[in-house]
């Protein structure tokens, strides 16, 4: 029970007594005549409010009168200590209790009567300057809290009095001090600021402010700040540069800055620095400031105060200023459209492939004719995140047969292996080799004759068995005369052969942690060196059976090895780890044969290592990067001495896409670069400084933008170097790399000593706008918009090694197709129906899987048969984007699963009809597009209307899932697989009509829509047995600009209600089993199981009987929703973005990396230790192989 509040008599008196005063100051203001009385009751009313704070907080209650009858005394008396005494009472009751007092006062009239006061003493010659100090003090303090106070003053006139109160009384600080706080207020009113600025109030400013002074530093302050808000005008801006006060406002900051050595004076300091920014917002006010050698200055003193932490405010307002003046640079492009090209078959009559088609060639699409905009805002930029075969030049190989022989190489290791282009006509020169043989004109050798490149022979296609002796001639006359040119031995490769590792070398062995997955079958054979090495054991790697292929001298320049004897060959050299329930999907000689039927634009005849060796997961977790203090101020810092230290830019082309004839550079100190393979996307490389390179992405093909997925590789490097690396064209305004995201790193050296896996790499991390304009061609036509920076430096291990860099783990096309292969030769046909059919042919001729899984029937029995056909359907789909390839991660974790051995997983077979489509976007993947097809539209916004000539792949899975309905086999549950860039954890997006409506409307009458709450089943279940799945962050409110996803089209037109997209993030988790953690390959495929496993959960909930469940019965998990929720509705859950947008206001102040982090329960007790359902730590290492 709540405690009765005893009232003290001495309170009682006090309150009677000033409820008594004010009845009386009421009755006199009947009576003009009482000025004594006026004079006495108010000056008691004072000396109450200046000595109790309960008679304040009194008078400003929510129903007293108190403070209208002061103001209606002070609109009406005449005398002036009566007045003083009200204005005396006022500032009191402003000047404590904070906003609400003041907006009391408002709310009350009371800045009409101040401004009328105002007018009325400024008629008395000369006006009384104790009212002009208390009017103007309170009407600063209240001011800011009445969204129309600058109309009135205005209205009254007001903002001229004050101004030339300030004009004539210059010297009397007392009186200019609240004048200037009231104009700052004036000042909020864009046309009040320049009306002001016409009398002259910039030119009086620059009369007040002035170079160090110990005396009237709060005057100087107060003067600063009110200029800071006249300069946001353009045309008080303008007023300041044609004055010169631009050079003017930097030489008073120097010499505050020199003088100012105990940063006693800092407030002092930035309010000049705000004036700066404000009156650079203009063209002009940027020039004046380059050309007043501003950029240097505020670099020199940012620097020398980056010591103390109390002056970071300087040095992040000064960044701001110096990024915001930083000279607009076009992107060394000759266009932004994509250096590859695609005829379509037909072209968009609208939209923005059809503009890409009709612009002139004379149009410079990179850059704008005036790229710099006056009505620049740096901290306003706020984009929306869209939702969502063999080499001719082959050298110094022998014929090999299938038995294991020994491999002797030498040289470095170098670059991807070459493989020949589909479709491309065989030479003339090819001897007896077959018609139709895929050749490819590259060199091989391309770089310094130590540096060679991995290359094959020229086979044909087709089975060699038969042209072995022809074959073996050939290329040992070849071999003769590439060991003349090049001076290779003729012993360099005699064999090759698959070895995979039944033991894990004792480092790894070393880093094994508890809970880590132990069995591991790694695809790759070890290549076994003859050669004696002074410093290095024989070591391995893997390559094809039947093939040959030169790597170079990588192992023999440095490959560490533990041991000089025969343990360490034999201990890699025996038989694999065996993984009983399911097969190893890599398999690096069926890659090749794949990679050889792969249509790509530019006609690709190169492999990248980490796609040949297979990635399997590092038996280490990885935590998300903590970011490091003033990483992102440092990194502008850099970027800006470019300008200020010209001469030490090198500005050297290193990799060029656009000019096949760029020179490669020689000097072994320079980084060498690629990204001409599967997948790849790097354009052009710049090096800026001895270990410092900018990078430029290639855009989607037939589109000018959607700059974010790379994969390149580079080699050449030293260890103990740290290089840094600047991709300078990302458009999106915010990305994970900013809280916590690290690039992935695939190590050459590192695979060949058993650790082929992609790890998260790079230090000093963080995504940045930059000062490359963006032309309004790509930007929508929007002008002044910029480039973003995503900038890492890496230490690399190895000398000489070659590496590759990822946005996230690569997963190719000819990946799927080999896993998929994999998957049809491993699995039991008595025991599971696998089907995989062509959905179709892309635009560029490749062709679009679509599996089928289920049982097979019991028998031929009748009941069998028709329980086998008239199980329940469920479509699933992935990869709609390129470079969402965590998608396809969770999609492989999901096939493994449905093909596994796992009881749960018969028991999926045996209850559902899997309709799969793992890659929806082939062509967009193979060519390192980020989100778009070769149509350069983004497919999942076509399902509404998709062209069969244009969007193949989603036409004909609509017209699957069109067909289903039709013959009414409608799936139970379609999801897309997705990946989210700037969100943590895996959650999904559904459909309700009802949760967009609550979203959408504020009517009440929203509330009577009926509907099945059965879509919110299969995330609760998710939410339940899925460690990195998040509730919390799932959304079921179909958004305007969403109506054409899969998502939407497939819910509204096919009627499927469970029709989701899931999400999964490119970073991590900040909640649950993995909280803190950078998610990886292991994590992902868990996910695509975990699916699976709710699959068959959710056929308990939906049985015919079962399909209406009241929705209390679907609630079980509300104890999940975290109280930093946002309830808006009975069912709908909205949290806000994951992170702060980094607006840049943002971005130079939160230099500590302050995150919005959502705590949620941990719920360890969600997993159901039922064998069907959950998988064991036995189990998942078993279902998910490498």
């Amino acid at each position: 029970m709540s405690k009765l509040k005893v009232i003290p008599e001495k309170s009682l008196a006090n309150n009677s007594r000033i409820v008594g005063l004010l009845a009386q100051l009421e009755k006199i203001n009947t009576d003009s005549t009482e000025s004594d009385n006026a004079r006495y009751v108010t000056s008691k009313i004072l000396h109450l409010a200046q000595s109790q704070e309960k008679t304040r907080r009194e008078m400003t209650t929510k129903g007293s009168t108190g403070v209208e009858i002061l103001l209606l005394t002070l609109e009406n008396t005449k005398d002036l200590q009566t007045t003083l005494n009200i204005l005396s009472i006022l500032t009191e009751l402003v000047s404590t209790g904070g906003g609400r007092r003041a907006s009391f006062l408002v709310a009350k009239g009371g800045s009409q009567i101040l401004l009328q006061l105002l007018m009325n003493a400024s008629k008395d010659s000369p006006p009384h300057e104790e009212v002009m100090v208390q009017a103007h003090s309170i009407l600063a303090k209240i001011g800011p809290k009445d969204k129309k106070f600058g109309v009135k003053a205005r209205i009254n006139g007001a903002l001229n009095i004050t101004l030339n109160l300030v004009k004539q009384h210059l010297q009397n600080h007392r009186l200019v001090l609240p004048c200037l706080q009231l104009l700052r207020v004036y000042s909020a009113n864009s046309v009040n600021s320049v009306s002001l600025g016409k009398n002259g109030i910039v030119e009086l400013m620059f009369k007040i402010i002035g170079p160090f002074s110990k005396k009237n530093s709060g005057l100087m302050k107060v003067a600063l700040d009110t200029l800071a808000a006249l300069l946001k005008s353009k045309t008080n801006a303008r007023r300041a540069v044609d004055r010169g006060y631009v050079q003017v406002l930097l030489t008073i900051y120097v010499d505050w800055h020199r003088h100012d050595s105990r940063h006693r004076n800092v407030l002092i300091r930035k309010g000049i620095l705000q004036s700066l920014k404000s009156v650079t917002n203009i063209k002009l006010g940027r020039k004046a400031f380059i050309d007043a050698n501003g950029m240097k200055i505020l670099y020199n003193t940012s620097q020398e105060c980056l010591a103390a932490r109390t002056l970071d405010s300087l040095v992040n307002t000064s960044s701001l200023i110096m990024r915001k003046c930083f000279p607009k640079n076009r992107l060394p492009l000759p266009t932004i459209k994509s250096s590859f090209h695609f005829q379509l078959p037909v072209i968009p009559m609208t939209g923005p492939v059809a503009q890409l088609y009709s612009l002139p060639p004379e149009v410079d699409d990179v850059v704008d004719e005036s790229d710099d905009n006056d009505d620049i805002d740096l901290e306003a930029e706020n984009e929306i995140e869209n939702e969502d075969d063999l080499d001719k030049n082959f050298k110094g190989c022998d014929l090999i047969s299938k038995e294991p022989k020994p491999f002797v190489f030498e040289g470095k290791v170098r670059g991807p292996i070459v493989v020949p282009t589909a479709g491309e006509e065989a030479s003339g020169n090819s001897g007896s080799l077959r018609k139709g043989v895929v050749t490819k004109e590259k060199m091989s050798f391309r770089r310094d004759e130590s540096i060679k490149k991995p290359a094959f022979m020229n086979l044909p296609k087709e089975d060699i068995k038969g042209n072995d002796r022809t074959l073996s001639q050939q290329l040992d006359g070849q071999n003769r005369t590439v060991s003349s040119a090049h001076g290779l031995n003729n012993d360099i490769v005699k064999a090759l052969d698959r070895i995979t590792l039944q033991n894990i070398p004792s480092q790894i062995g070393q880093g094994l942690t508890t809970g880590v997955r132990k069995d591991y079958s790694l695809p790759l054979t070890v290549l076994m060196c003859t050669k004696s090495c002074p410093h290095n054991s024989t070591c391995g790697n893997t390559l094809f059976e039947g093939r040959t292929v030169q790597l170079g001298k990588l192992c023999c320049t440095g490959v560490e090895t533990e041991d000089e004897d025969s343990e360490s060959n034999s201990s890699v050299e025996h038989a694999s780890v065996e993984i009983p329930d399911a097969p190893t999907l890599h398999d690096p000689d069926l890659y090749i044969e794949i990679v050889k039927n792969t249509k790509s634009v530019p006609e690709y005849s190169e492999v990248a290592y980490p796609d040949y060796f297979g990635h399997i997961p590092p038996p280490f977790k990885e935590p998300i990067l903590e970011r490091p203090y003033g990483v992102q101020r440092t990194k502008i810092a850099q970027d800006i001495e470019r300008l200020i230290h010209q001469s030490d830019i090198i500005d050297r082309v290193v990799y060029d896409l656009d000019n096949p004839n760029y020179i490669i550079p020689e000097e072994g100190d320079i980084l060498k670069f690629n990204s001409k393979f599967e997948s790849g996307n790097l354009r052009k490389v710049i090096q800026i400084r001895k270990n410092e390179y900018d990078l430029i992405l290639n855009s989607d093909i037939n589109s000018n933008h959607y700059h974010q997925w790379f994969y390149f590789e580079v080699s050449g490097m030293r260890p103990g170097v740290a290089y840094r690396f600047n991709i300078i064209n990302c458009e999106k305004s915010n990305s994970q790399f900013n809280y916590g995201m690290q690039p992935l790193m695939y190590s050459v050296q590192e695979a060949l000593n058993a650790r082929p896996w992609w790890i998260r790499m790079g230090t000093d991390i963080c995504y940045y706008k930059n000062h490359f304009s963006r032309s309004s061609v790509a930007a929508g036509g929007q002008k002044g918009k910029s480039y973003y920076t995503i900038t890492f430096t890496v230490n690399f291990p190895h000398k000489d090694d070659v590496c590759y860099f990822a946005y996230h783990y690569p997963y190719t096309y000819s990946a799927l197709q080999m896993h998929l292969q994999k998957l049809e030769s491993a699995h039991n046909p008595q025991q599971i129906y696998f089907r995989k059919d062509v959905l179709c042919e892309t635009l560029s001729g490749n062709s679009c899987p679509l599996v089928t899984i289920t049982a097979m029937p019991e028998s031929h029995y009748y009941e069998h048969i028709c329980q086998f056909r008239n199980r329940p359907y469920i479509f699933l789909s992935a990869r709609v984007h390129p470079g969402e390839t965590n998608a396809s991660w969770v999609m492989k974790g999901t096939l493994e699963y449905l093909m596994s051995n796992n009881p749960a997983a018969q028991c999926l077979r045996e209850s559902y009809i899997f309709k799969i489509i793992p890659m929806l976007n082939p062509d967009g993947v193979i060519n390192g597009n980020h989100r778009c097809s070769l149509s350069g539209e983004d497919l999942n916004r076509q399902w509404q209307s998709p062209n069969p000539d244009l969007h193949p792949t989603i036409y004909h899975t609509k017209g699957l899932l069109q067909y289903l309905a039709a013959v009414k086999r409608l799936p139970l549950v379609y999801c897309d697989y997705h990946g989210h860039s700037r969100k943590k954890n895996v959650f999904m997006y559904g459909c309700s009509i009802k949760e967009t409506v609550w979203h959408t409307s504020d009517n009440a009458a929203s509330c009577d829509v009926v509907e099945d709450v059965g879509y919110r089943t299969l995330p609760k279940i998710l939410s339940h047995i899925a460690p990195a799945f998040c509730m919390s962050s799932c959304s079921f409110v179909v958004e305007k600009s969403k109506e054409s996803t899969a998502r939407v089209v497939v819910w509204r037109e096919i009627g499927v209600q469970r029709s989701y997209t899931m999400e999964s993030t490119l970073c991590g988790c900040d909640q649950g089993k993995y909280k803190g953690l950078q998610i990886g390959t292991r994590e992902l495929e868990e996910m695509g199981a975990k699916f699976c496993i709710g699959l068959l959960r959710l056929k308990r909930l939906t049985s015919s009987m079962e399909y209406n469940l009241p929705s209390s019965l679907l609630d079980f998990d509300n104890d999940l929703i975290d109280s930093s929720c946002k309830v808006t509705s009975p069912t709908t859950y909205v949290l806000d973005e994951d992170e702060p947008r980094f607006l840049e206001e943002v971005d130079y102040s939160a230099e500590s990396n302050d995150e919005i982090d959502i705590e949620l329960p941990e719920n360890a007790d969600y997993e159901n230790s039922a064998p069907e359902e959950v998988l064991s730590d036995s189990e998942s290492s078993r279902t998910y192989p490498p």
